[in-house]
């Protein structure tokens, strides 16, 4: 499954093009490699995704085409999610 449409359709990024826009600025790493949005993921992969001041590690648990809101949350584990500031104080 092409990664902007795995982002989509677990629910991580809300639309494919974002999804798209933020793999092509090489915001994501898949297993220690810069990512395209025409990147291939697979099951056990790990996606290192970065939004600006936060950073989330995935790993990917299984792949699904289309999915409920509930069914998206099973497609992934997350690993991490690191902050660079916290802006809670």
């Amino acid at each position: 499954m092409r990664l902007d449409k795995f982002l989509k359709v677990s629910r991580i990024i809300k639309r494919r093009a974002l999804a798209k826009e933020v793999a092509d600025q090489g915001r994501i790493l898949i297993n220690d490699k810069v990512a395209k949005s025409s990147t291939n993921v697979g099951v056990n992969d790990h996606i290192e995704i970065c939004f600006g001041n936060k950073t989330l590690v995935i790993k990917v648990d299984q792949l699904l085409d289309t999915t409920k809101k509930d069914d998206a949350e099973r497609m992934y584990t997350i690993v991490s999610e690191n902050y660079e500031q916290d802006f809670r104080k």
